[in-house]
């Protein structure tokens, strides 16, 4: 074959240059000009795009097709040609969209793939080295996994001895699978098994197949059960110690938090493998970059995050101490995935108290870094401290005071008025949990805080999930104030707080139902009416266990008043079909009928004209044991005073 020569020395932009490289891809082109254009393009964006605007892609690809059609395969010089058109055509596509279009416009994607199959080892590197490049980029081609031949393809590059080859094929799996039809594909043809066995090959097979094997995994239990097999306890080993690889260890810790998050079989199979330990092990030895400090606390929050085995290993192993020293990382990714951490180990109360001392999670070494995070400069740093705070506040009832103490109701009171739904959602969640269970006192000092006028905005809130949050709020912060001490500070609990809440009853009766709550005027999906609606009404009902004028004023929302012909409230929560509305509308009426109340005659006469006696008689039989017990309750209180009959 005749060589001509690419006129490379001039300036890019100059006059000849492009007529040049068009006649030298006409006949024929040296060596060395390819070798220096690949030169002078790598690394520098400013020459590759001017040598596109000048036409050379489309010149290097004519070489290359011309190479690869013409040329024996015994000719030395051929395959040189091709290496070189080759790692041309890849330079320009590494890490350049603009790059990687002119490549694929001029019709190079055909001709490297014919490169794979190419007799001399060298070519085909090249040719993957330059199609991995290209898959580096969103505007690579996709391949069709619900096509055979397109799976039989992928095989063949990930069974290949050239590991960038297999490179490729695992970068072709992440790019290019996108559904859960193709994930099952690519499992049912084994090829879940190939990255497995790949997982343990080369840094560059490792890196790629990490995030490949991730991919047909993510969000697909059926794919997941599958490498729930003989070598998956393998493949999890294998990801945890790379780890500890200078190289690929930042995506490892990743790929592994994939892997196992919200997969419980994963995780115990991990516990198994001794995952946790060597984590914490690898956490110990440090020091780390922000970026592995970040994956390996992710993938001990997934962990975590369902089996008590793990919480409990990871408190034995005593690394407590980094978990809470990361919270004041300079890296905000760092400081959120410590926080998550923190909200995995809390979720049990039994392993915290097991495990620590008593109310160690609520010393200053914990509570002040995550009080002090509730004033971050990052919105997600901000959610997953909440996130810690709701799961450590809600059941250490002796050590609520300190949170308190540290301004940590004030801030979340004030975060419970931000501008963002997720913070006002979590903020309240956590004012939630810190009223669970507490005495008048504690809940006294949150509510004056907090205001009924703001309360009441929060049940009212545009963002269904803020409403239900409020609701339950509102749920705690009345359970058990009627029996509790009537006193604080001289002041009666009726005067200083109760009246204020039977202020937001109105509130409280219009996002307690099913229809559309009216002080927000939007339409809430079923499910979450559900559960607003069932700690709406669990709120009425802990009013109505209070003092007469609380039951009257809770019995006035409940039914209909004169004049209003549509169906009570009450009735619809006994209709519906939610186990959990209809268990909280019974507690309502069970408390609106103690007999020793002075008023409860003529509640049960106003009960049984709006025809809630009648139905209340239709449950007995609930296919709900809790409703039904609730109901026999009712009714036996109700028929103290007669059954109604003239």
């Amino acid at each position: 074959m005749s060589v001509g020569a690419i006129g490379v020395g001039s300036p890019p932009g100059g006059p000849d240059f492009a007529a040049e490289i068009r006649r030298a891809a006409a006949g024929g082109a040296n060596l060395k000009a390819l070798r220096e254009l690949k030169n002078q393009i790598i690394g520098n964006r400013t020459k590759k795009l001017s040598y596109i605007k000048l036409g050379a892609v489309p010149s290097v690809v004519s070489i290359l097709a011309s190479a690869s059609a013409d040329v024996k395969a015994t000719d030395v010089d051929a395959d040189a040609l091709l290496l070189q058109s080759a790692a041309a055509i890849g330079s320009f596509a590494c890490g350049f969209d603009d790059g990687v279009k002119a490549v694929i416009d001029a019709g190079a994607f055909p001709h490297l793939l014919s490169l794979i199959s190419h007799p001399n080892d060298k070519v085909v590197d090249a040719g993957a080295r330059s199609l991995k490049m290209i898959y580096q980029s969103k505007l690579a081609p996709k391949y069709d996994f619900l096509q055979d031949k397109n799976v039989t393809f992928l095989l063949s590059l990930l069974n290949s001895e050239n590991e960038n080859v297999t490179g490729l094929g695992a970068s072709i799996i992440t790019h290019s699978c996108e559904t859960s039809i193709e994930q099952k594909a690519l499992s049912d043809a084994g090829v879940l098994k190939r990255l497995i066995c790949l997982i343990g090959g080369s840094l560059c097979q490792r890196d790629a197949s990490l995030e490949s094997l991730v991919t047909i995994i993510k969000g697909n239990p059926e794919v997941v059960s599958k490498f729930l097999g003989p070598e998956s306890g393998r493949a999890l080993t294998a990801v945890t110690e790379l780890t500890k690889d200078s190289q690929v260890g930042d995506e490892a810790a990743f790929a592994l938090s994939s892997l196992i998050a919200e997969k419980e079989e994963l995780q115990k199979l991990a516990f198994e493998e001794n995952v946790v330990d060597k984590l914490c092990n690898h956490l110990r030895k440090g020091p780390l970059q922000a970026k592995r400090i970040q994956g390996i606390l992710l993938a001990l929050a997934d962990l975590c995050s369902k089996l008590e085995s793990c919480r409990s290993r990871l408190l034995s192993l005593q690394v407590l101490n980094m978990v809470t020293d990361a919270l004041s990382h300079d890296s905000a990714n760092v400081r959120a995935a410590a926080c998550l951490c923190l909200k995995s180990v809390t979720r049990s109360v039994k392993d915290v108290i097991q495990n620590l001392s008593a109310g160690s999670f609520m010393k200053e070494v914990i509570v002040i870094p995550l009080v002090q995070l509730l004033h971050d400069t990052s919105t997600s740093v901000q959610v997953a401290a909440l996130g810690a705070i709701s799961n450590i506040v809600v059941d250490f009832t002796t050590h609520k005071s300190l949170f308190i103490q540290c301004g940590g109701v004030k801030q979340l009171v004030q975060l419970s008025k931000s501008m963002e739904p997720t913070l006002r959602v979590n903020a309240v969640w956590a004012l939630r949990n810190l009223t669970f269970l507490t005495d008048n006192r504690c809940k006294g000092g949150i509510f004056l805080e907090l205001t009924a006028s703001a309360l009441a905005s929060l049940i009212g809130d545009p963002e269904p999930s803020v409403q239900e949050q409020a609701l339950a709020l509102v749920r705690n912060l009345v359970d058990g104030c009627w029996t509790l001490n009537p006193l604080y500070h001289g002041i009666r609990v009726r005067s200083w707080v109760t009246l204020e809440w039977t202020k937001s009853l109105p509130e409280l009766f219009l996002l307690s139902s099913l229809l559309p709550p009216r002080v927000s005027g939007l339409h809430v999906q079923r499910s979450v009416r559900s559960r607003g609606g069932a700690n709406g009404m669990y709120a009425l009902g802990n009013v109505a266990s209070g003092n007469e004028f609380h039951k009257e004023a809770v019995l006035h929302q409940l039914l209909p008043q004169i004049g209003d012909t549509t169906q009570s409230i009450i009735i619809k929560h006994l209709q519906n079909n939610d186990s959990q509305l209809r268990t909280a509308a019974v507690w309502a009426l069970v408390n609106l009928t103690f007999p020793s109340s002075p008023g409860a005659h003529g509640r049960v006469v106003k009960l049984r004209n709006a025809g809630i006696t009648s139905q209340l008689k239709n449950m007995v039989n609930d296919p709900c044991l809790d409703v039904k017990l609730r109901v026999r309750a009712a009714l036996g209180q109700i028929m103290t005073f007669g059954d109604g009959s003239t």
